[in-house]
């Protein structure tokens, strides 16, 4: 791997953006790069989010709410692993490039929230990004919890969106609540 230029050899300085080349070098930098959603020059974060949406609209015309679920349950340990290979072949803990996170955590944004109209659809979408991009509070915290490479660093990658989910699907509860 050290020979490949799609890779970064021992001590040289990590990808920051990478490519096309490198997302097909392995299957864990296709899945971590949110199927070249992650490669957006601007917003990957954001441009993830929105392949997510789309392609959970696509899912559930095929797959019913449990089997989503299942999908889910397998994409978060799948993630797990392909956001901890893609981080350590980039030479980067947490890259913006991948959004795998942003994908399995506006899953079960989605998957929790349905059946919802578009308005309350994109509610949840700018609330999302709101949480993932701001960090406010538990999410700041919960985004240094888990930090550098292996196993440990691709949990925290996942875990910070985790909780972004969690505080999006609070306040769209609450407001359900209120209103």
């Amino acid at each position: 791997m050290t020979n490949d230029p799609a890779f970064p050899a021992p001590g040289a300085a990590p990808i920051l953006r990478p490519g096309a080349r490198f997302m097909l070098a392995h299957p864990a930098h296709w899945i971590a790069l949110g199927f070249g959603s992650g490669l957006s020059p601007k917003a990957p974060g954001t441009a993830g989010t929105l392949w997510a949406w789309l392609a959970y609209v696509v899912l559930q015309a095929y797959l019913t709410p449990a089997q989503i679920g299942g999908l889910i349950a397998v994409s978060l340990a799948l993630g797990w692993w392909a956001c901890t290979v893609c981080a350590r072949h980039l030479g980067v803990a947490d890259p913006g490039a991948i959004v795998w996170d942003e994908v399995v955590a506006f899953w079960i944004v989605l998957w929790l929230l349905m059946p919802a109209g578009w308005a309350l659809q994109l509610a949840a979408f700018a609330l999302f990004r709101y949480f993932d991009a701001a960090k406010p509070g538990p999410v700041a915290w919960a985004d240094g919890l888990f930090k550098g490479f292996g196993a440990r660093g691709g949990f925290g990658i996942l875990f910070d969106d985790l909780v972004a989910a969690g505080c999006t699907l609070l306040v769209l509860a609450l407001w359900r609540f209120w209103w």
